[in-house]
């Protein structure tokens, strides 16, 4: 009989793979119009970050990780939000990202800061001839990741030092999950996130540290910002029945603090979790 509480790798992957196969396919079904080409493109400058800020708990985590001159390797980096500080510190910092709009975002902060040891690989991941770097981190991705085995092992081929991953205790969708009932008539099949990361590492016989820290859910400078978000993660058009029963329902959501907007004021945990590759 399998263990629940000692699962197999074959089982954490699969259970892990079903998951974002069943979001997935439930996206696709309610699509409204055809998917687009940069996904991020539309919410690329909501990753655009000030470098120097000492806000931001979990930025404090891993610039603590970080040795002088060593290399490190951002996989999924974005607009930048971590590459750019991470590298007034490191060596180098290696961006892989695959979307225009973020390193565009990206590019755009380089200039800005002056900061000019990062080096830009567009790519996805896993990609041919990886680079190879000290410590290897992902922020906040993989939780749509289906084959997530190998994109793991080829994390870990790309370190020599340390992996790091920062995962929100929920996918960061989580905030559009009540609309899905209203507008869409079901609710949303969820992601996996730092739980179930934890438990595929476990399975994958890696033993690792946490240290959990806390967030303000999103933020935006303008009150419209909210709800684009929100046609954006429910996959429906601004000039639809939906679209239009969402600005209703969104309405009574969005709330404003000291000229920022959000769906909600409540932290989430977020997790920095280092193994040994």
């Amino acid at each position: 009989m399998p263990d629940a509480l000692n699962p197999s790798a074959t089982a954490a992957l699969g259970a892990w793979a079903a998951r974002v196969r069943a979001n997935r396919e439930q996206a696709e079904r309610v699509r409204e119009g055809e998917p687009a080409k940069d996904f991020y493109a539309p919410v690329a400058s909501m990753f655009r970050a000030d470098p120097r800020r000492t806000d931001e708990a979990a930025l404090d985590a891993l610039r603590s990780l970080v040795q002088p001159g060593e290399r490190w390797v951002d996989i999924g980096a974005g607009g930048g939000r971590y590459t750019l500080p991470l590298a007034l510190l490191a060596g180098e910092v290696i961006a892989v990202e695959p979307s225009n709009g973020m390193l565009n975002v990206l590019r755009e902060g380089m200039a800005e800061y002056s900061i000019a040891n990062i080096r830009i690989l567009q790519s996805l991941w896993p990609m041919p001839a990886a680079p190879v770097a000290e410590v290897a981190l992902i922020s906040h991705i993989g939780y749509d990741i289906e084959e997530i085995g190998p994109f793991l092992d080829a994390m870990e081929a790309a370190a020599t030092r340390l992996c790091v991953a920062v995962l929100l205790a929920k996918s960061p969708p989580y905030l559009a999950e009540p609309f899905w009932p209203p507008i869409h008539g079901e609710p949303r099949a969820p992601l996996p996130a730092l739980p179930e990361f934890l438990s595929l590492l476990l399975a994958r016989g890696k033993l690792f540290e946490v240290k959990l820290t806390y967030r303000a859910p999103g933020l935006y400078s303008v009150p419209e910002a909210p709800l684009d978000w929100l046609y954006q993660q429910l996959f429906i058009g601004r000039d639809t029945p939906k679209g239009r029963e969402l600005a209703r329902l969104a309405a009574g959501h969005v709330t404003g603090r000291d000229g920022r907007w959000a769906l909600s004021w409540e932290p989430v945990a977020v997790g920095i979790v280092t193994w040994t590759p």
